[in-house]
């Protein structure tokens, strides 16, 4: 069976102060002793800040390190959340010069703090980029974006002889009692994106039912994405016991047998929360200007054309091709659940709160 994406987790609130100081021990790209970084981009070091996750092909970091005369370093605290705290933390004295992954559930957090700052891009997939943009802001620009949706395990459920649920609201009937694993909203941006599509789906008055509801029908909720894709889920590979599981619309492509036509698996379309990943140059930043040309690569049509291989999400840019298999068997949701930034970044908190106590029981 084919590999499938690995969209790490982490802590999205705690951040322990001992977190910052073993970010020393980050990555270089490129060899060499680190330059200085420069003041009018013209060479010297810049510090890409990002999360777990990112990685792109072999050669093209080092491409645009010859192009550019720039030595990249990369630092990688973790998740979406861990890595807005972080740079909420160290603002004045940044952890590097460029941010990629703010996803959109932190992003008007990150601006609303200042820890970036405004950048227009002139890049080939800007114009794409920007309508993803955030309230207006030209502080973050958009890289890629994916849909978080519920995953299910085609061959159990044509075992078991049990139609396979359509719907949220399919997963609260007794028939698919204890088939849903989840991983956390607290310690997974996974997790914190499917909470924000059931506020999406069922308002802010009826989504602590629907959970409340989902708890009493079996569901399980791991820590992170790997332990409910790879142990719980039946068709993850580990055999788990549990044939329904949050992934994403792109995971599907990436069970298909060796020497298969079809995916094992499926995403239910009807179940979906966008995710939006942006890239913004960090406020204070020793290299802005290194930043804003690794800005620009991100948004080249090599990059861009990579990222469904490497990240495993959709590129902004619609000039490039996307993967034949990615066109069968990953298409994006027509109409996935939505809940304003601004309204995520009021009550982040007390929806994260509330949802930690009803899965506590």
């Amino acid at each position: 069976m084919a590999s499938t994406p690995r969209r790490t987790s982490v802590p999205v609130l705690a951040l322990a102060a001992g977190t910052v100081l073993a970010l020393a021990g980050c990555s270089a790209i490129g060899g060499g002793d680190p330059s200085p970084a420069a003041s009018g981009g013209g060479g010297g070091t810049v510090t890409l800040v990002t999360h777990d996750s990112f990685g792109l092909s072999d050669g093209l970091l080092e491409s645009f390190e010859e192009e550019s005369g720039l030595t990249v370093e990369v630092v990688q605290p973790g998740d979406a959340g861990a890595l807005v705290n972080q740079l909420v933390l160290t603002k004045d004295a940044p952890l590097g010069d460029l941010v990629f992954g703010v996803d959109n559930t932190f992003a008007s957090r990150a601006i609303d703090e200042g820890v970036v700052e405004p950048y227009t891009s002139s890049a080939p997939a800007a114009e794409d980029a920007a309508q993803y943009a955030v309230d207006g802001s030209d502080a973050l620009t958009a890289v890629d974006f994916g849909d978080v949706c519920l995953n299910v395990d085609h061959a159990w459920f044509t075992e078991h002889g049990v139609a396979e649920p359509a719907s949220l609201d399919d997963l609260t009937k007794p028939e698919y009692r204890d088939l849903l694993v989840v991983p956390s909203a607290v310690t997974s941006s996974p997790g914190l994106a499917f909470l924000l599509a059931t506020v999406g789906a069922k308002g802010e008055d009826g989504w602590q039912d629907y959970w409340t509801a989902l708890v009493a029908n079996g569901l399980k909720v791991s820590e992170g994405w790997s332990d409910a894709y790879y142990t719980d889920f039946s068709g993850g590979g580990g055999d788990g016991p549990r044939p329904v599981v949050l992934s994403y619309a792109s995971s599907p492509p990436f069970t298909v047998p060796d020497g298969a036509d079809e995916p094992t698996t499926g995403a239910l379309l009807g179940t979906c929360f966008r995710q939006v990943e942006y890239a913004g140059v960090l406020a204070n930043a020793e290299n802005p200007e290194g930043a804003q040309q690794l800005l620009d690569f991100l948004l080249s049509d090599e990059v861009q054309a990579d990222i469904p291989g490497s990240m495993y999400m959709y590129p902004v840019s619609t000039a490039v091709d996307l993967p034949e298999e990615w066109a069968r068997w990953a298409p994006l949701a027509d109409a996935p659940f939505e809940v304003a930034p601004a309204d995520v970044d009021a009550h982040r908190e007390e929806w994260l709160a509330a949802w930690s106590e009803i899965v506590a029981g």
